[in-house]
């Protein structure tokens, strides 16, 4: 046991020294936070607004479209002929033509524009159009502006998880959003620090420091400490991850809200902002606020333990496939008829989980959810839904099995593999290895 422990020391203090790691634990959050930053400033700062002009021969849609930050609409009292002619002049970005005939022909109605109008723009004039002509034909059958209004209701249900607990809320697109997320990070964990304990094996077997090595340790024991040492490198690297982009994103919230709030406040005093605009704004808070609640309707005790041990499990039992991979081969090109077997199940796991989260109770949840090598992506995804006890503890337990199977079906092929050198070797020859006698 001593000596597992001096290898995972030596691995994990000889990963973290180095400078690639110190960088990568440091500019990853900044890399993701500058990311969506870029994005979010992009998506601003791209917005123009369009200004269209109206041709309303019908006189019935004067005032019906509603500008916004992105579209203000204009109503020029010109023939459609005049207006064609001068509205690119004008500063207009489209010129939308409405016939008298309009409610009896709706398909009649076109928009003119120097090249041509997005997609956006154009459903939103047509769903304008579309809903006066509904308002003026249900009015037209003695059904008043009033009773159209009151009949619009807006359904926005709780809803609400019973269990032997009692009652509790929860939020679907919360547990939709964060049980992915989990199992997405675990999908990328999988493949970057297997990718590693794999890597790490072949130069120690091609510099063939391994023979020196195994003098004095079992080779069993050099590749447990290995895949150990580079979990505790990457739950390192994890929750480093993890509190600095929540401080970035907290921060860099804090900021943008706070100058959104000067600015909004300054607008407000000048009356430079719309009552519409304030409203927006009210809503975006809200939306905000919503989140939050969402969030704290998730078990997130639960979630995180959950997380820390499908982490570790999907990683333990993967690595262990990775470093016998790493022992079999002499270069990365041979790896490659190798890899994609043992990469598929967890491939395989991640497009599941699409179809796991429109039904987690189902056939297809459950049993991926409880095999080994897909059960750290599924079950993740399942978790924040509510997963029974029993088939919790099942899953947990097949996996730690799971992972004590491919340890020993590696260590075997290890032992052998990791002194073999210059032969090519097949899955006959891996079977071979199997079954060899120490």
């Amino acid at each position: 046991m001593n000596i597992i422990y001096l290898i995972i020391k030596r691995e994990y203090l000889t990963r973290v020294r180095k400078r690639s790691f110190l960088v990568m634990t440091i500019l990853g959050p900044l890399l993701i936070f500058g990311f969506y930053a870029i994005i979010g400033w992009a998506a601003v700062s791209s917005i123009n607004q369009k200004k269209i002009a109206v041709v309303d021969e019908s006189g019935r849609f004067a005032g019906k479209f509603k500008n916004d930050d992105e579209t203000v609409y204009s109503y020029p009292k010109q023939s459609l002929g005049a207006a064609k002619k001068v509205f690119v002049k004008q500063g207009y970005d489209a010129l939308v033509f409405i016939p008298k005939d309009v409610i009896e022909e709706p398909k009649t109605v076109k928009i003119f524009a120097e090249k041509s109008v997005s997609m956006a723009l154009q459903s939103n004039i047509e769903r304008a159009i579309s809903k006066e002509i509904e308002n003026i034909k249900l009015s037209q059958a003695g059904i008043t502006q009033k009773v159209i209004q009151d009949a619009k209701v807006n359904v926005d249900a709780q809803t609400i998880s019973l269990s032997d607990g009692g009652e509790r809320s929860s939020n679907a697109i919360a547990m939709t959003i964060i049980g992915y997320f989990c199992a997405f990070m675990i999908y990328i964990s999988v493949f970057i620090y297997g990718t590693q304990v794999m890597r790490g094996v072949m130069e120690e077997k091609t510099s063939r420091i391994v023979e020196v090595i195994i003098s004095s340790v079992k080779p069993f024991q050099l590749m447990l400490g290995k895949i150990l040492g580079v979990a505790l490198v990457g739950l390192t690297q994890f929750m480093l991850w993890i509190l600095l982009t929540v401080g970035l994103f907290t921060v860099g919230g804090a900021l943008v809200g706070d100058k959104a709030d000067r600015g909004r406040q300054a607008m407000q005093s000048s009356g430079a902002m719309a009552p519409s605009a304030t409203a927006v704004d009210a809503g975006k808070g809200s939306v905000v606020t919503s989140v939050f609640h969402a969030v704290e309707t998730l078990n997130i005790p639960l979630i995180v333990g959950c997380f820390l041990f499908y982490f570790l499990g999907g990683y333990l039992l993967y690595s262990a496939l990775f470093g016998a991979v790493g022992a079999a081969v002499d270069n990365e090109t041979e790896t490659q008829q190798f890899m994609f077997p043992i990469t598929l199940p967890i491939i395989g796991a991640i497009a599941v989980a699409q179809f796991v989260i429109r039904d987690p109770d189902g056939a297809l949840a459950f049993w991926t959810s409880i095999i080994p090598f897909t059960s750290p992506v599924v079950m993740m995804v399942r978790i924040p839904f509510g997963v029974p006890a029993w088939e919790l503890i099942l899953s947990m337990i097949l996996l730690i099995l799971g992972f004590m199977g491919t340890t020993w079906l590696a260590a075997r092929i290890y032992r052998v593999g990791i002194l073999m050198y210059g032969k090519k070797v097949t899955y006959k020859e891996l079977s071979k290895w199997v079954f060899y006698k120490a």
